[in-house]
């Protein structure tokens, strides 16, 4: 998508690679790729940093602070912005946004919960998936955006580019909360977070438009951006990196410092990767739009470059 040259571009993007850890050591699990537009910067017109060490309501406090200054900026979290719509309406919220209230009222720790009373629908170890997630059910368990993104493009008909990505790949769920490259604990425990961003004034999509004038958040998945790599062995980090920056002009000028960062920790290769490549295709967000489909508007949609509401939607 091309932007025209009048559209305001954004001043600062922002790459988040989020955990749901609840110790101390979510701090050395958050990063974030920060793209500031500079006219001396080195890359696509502007600074970039890696960065992590804070927690996240140390994180939402700096975002906060950061949209003041810059008010045109972009962030990407890694994590689900939503669940199913049968799922929502079953507890009565008739928007994300009354979801999120919901959660952060403390429902989604109920959920996180290992007690005897526990929603046996939310499910990973020790807990296994739960019949009505298997067989037929199967699908029940996922947002539509996911069976677009994780399951459908490798079926007949589906994009083979975006199939490659995900080879290997087992889709999760957000129901899912415990296990390796589980989702779910990390989505509950970034909704109140969300929901204290929007209060600031993020606008939040695709449940609102872009506005040029005001921060936006998108819903990222980090699998969508950087492709097929083993992004938890160092040594494919260091021979993707090394590739990308022989290749590509926009991988080029990092500086050996930031490569250091993303050698030694995958939580910071996914927020570099993602950042550079929302620095790519930064002229499509000033152009995204609200859904007016239910469906979506419940459950949202994960930005890749060029979505729209038609593609989650098309049979």
């Amino acid at each position: 998508m091309s932007a025209s040259s009048s559209t305001p571009q954004p001043d600062r993007l922002i790459a988040i690679d989020w955990s749901g850890d609840k110790s101390p050591g979510q701090r050395k699990k958050i990063w974030a790729g920060v793209w500031t537009r500079h006219p001396a910067g080195k890359i696509a017109g502007g600074k970039l940093l890696l960065e992590s060490g804070r927690t996240r309501e140390e994180l939402t406090a700096w975002l906060i602070a950061l949209a003041r200054e810059t008010p045109r900026m972009v962030v990407s979290i890694d994590c689900c912005f939503s669940y199913p719509a049968w799922f929502l309406t079953e507890h009565g919220c008739a928007s994300i946004f009354d979801f999120w209230r919901h959660v952060a009222a403390g429902q989604g720790e109920r959920w996180l919960s290992t007690d005897a009373e526990r929603d046996p629908r939310f499910w990973g170890r020790p807990h296994q998936r739960p019949p009505i997630f298997c067989g037929p059910g199967y699908c029940n368990m996922f947002r539509r955006t996911e069976m677009e993104n994780k399951i459908e493009q490798s079926l007949p008909g589906g994009d083979p580019e975006r199939a490659a990505k995900m080879f290997g790949i087992t889709p999760k769920s957000p129901f899912q909360i415990g296990g390796s490259g589980s989702v779910g604990t990390g989505s509950l425990r970034a909704m109140p977070w969300l929901l204290h961003l929007w209060k600031h004034g993020f606008r939040v999509w695709p449940f609102e438009g872009a506005d040029p004038n005001r921060p936006l958040l998108v819903e990222m998945y980090t699998r969508l951006l950087t492709g097929a790599v083993k992004k938890s062995n160092p040594v494919a980090r260091r021979a993707y990196l090394a590739a990308k920056r022989r290749e590509d002009p926009i991988y080029r000028p990092l500086t050996r410092s930031i490569l250091a960062k993303a050698h030694a920790s995958e939580d910071a290769f996914d927020a570099l990767v993602c950042c550079l490549e929302m620095i790519r295709w930064q002229e499509e967000f000033a152009h995204l739009k609200a859904t007016q489909d239910p469906i979506l508007r419940l459950e949202g949609i994960t930005w890749r470059p060029g979505v729209s509401p038609g593609d989650i939607l098309a049979p």
